[in-house]
């Protein structure tokens, strides 16, 4: 499906009275699958998701993309205010969808995992890419010594959302900072940040309460979860180590887990072709 960005936007005022812009094709009857964008500077449902969402709906999906609170076109929202397993619940609700299948990357995967803790009667398929947990036990890989080296440039890209900066959080991001860090992509993606100054303003002043992001995820009820589970995830990610989704697949009974070669944090752009038949396949036959 040739789907642009204006053909597929779409707006939702919930009950909260949050408003969301999301992204959509497929469908309207059709299985239900989220999308979860991660929280980097200029991050949105599309900027994501551009290179899964038709492929996805062409395979007899409905897709959604939204952007969630504090990113995006969606309401800013302070990150201490910020649940969005609740804002997820809201926005299922009030596209009448009684469940779905989750599929999110980084902070995304964080929101998914969570809500299949939270929510497993409203989850029917599980898939993470570089699934972001916080800090738990004794790293046995990845380094120990605070944040990664890819989660340092993306504050720095926040705090000065330049071009110039904006070209070193893509590197940091892909395995192939040839092709993806790009003086187009990395303009875009800049202006994109810079056009929302107050979710800059509001994930920098976030800062001072730890982590990124919230990290709400209760690690002892993961074991729990019996929704079948995709891990993906890049085995050149700087930003969030591949340990993380080894460490889901030891907990998560019904699990399994691909790890790409060559490819960061951005499994869905950089193999956006493989992972587009991972996810179908999964999605068709578990």
């Amino acid at each position: 499906m040739a789907i642009t960005k204006e053909a597929a936007s779409r707006d939702i005022t919930l009950p909260s009275g949050m408003r969301l812009r999301y992204y959509e094709a497929g469908e309207a009857d059709a299985t239900p699958v989220v999308l979860l964008h991660g929280s980097g500077p200029g991050a949105t449902g599309w900027s994501n998701f551009s290179g899964n969402i038709g492929a996805i709906a062409d395979a007899g999906f409905h897709v959604v993309a939204p952007d969630m609170p504090g990113w995006g076109d969606s309401d800013a929202q302070a990150t201490a205010d910020m649940d969005h397993d609740a804002t997820l619940v809201e926005y299922l609700d009030a596209l009448g969808l009684d469940k779905a299948a989750l599929v999110g990357n980084s902070m995304g995967a964080h929101t998914a995992v969570r809500f299949a803790t939270l929510h497993p009667e409203r989850i029917t398929h599980l898939v993470t890419m570089g699934a972001s947990l916080g800090r738990g036990p004794a790293s046995l890989f990845a380094p120990a010594d605070g944040p990664s080296e890819g989660l340092k440039v993306l504050v720095k890209a926040y705090k000065d959302a330049s071009p110039e900066n904006m070209k070193a959080l893509v590197e940091i991001m892909t395995y192939d900072k040839a092709r993806f860090a790009t003086p187009e992509l990395t303009r875009a993606r800049s202006e994109a940040a810079l056009a929302r100054p107050d979710h800059l303003k509001n994930y920098v002043e976030g800062l001072a309460h730890g982590a990124p992001i919230p990290i709400k995820v209760d690690r002892s009820k993961i074991p729990g979860i019996q929704t079948p589970t995709l891990l993906i995830h890049g085995r050149d990610d700087r930003v969030l180590h591949y340990e993380t989704s080894l460490r889901l697949l030891a907990d998560i009974p019904n699990s399994r887990l691909v790890l790409l070669n060559r490819c960061g944090h951005w499994a869905m752009i950089e193999h956006a072709a493989e992972f587009n038949r991972l996810v179908i396949d999964f999605l068709s036959h578990n």
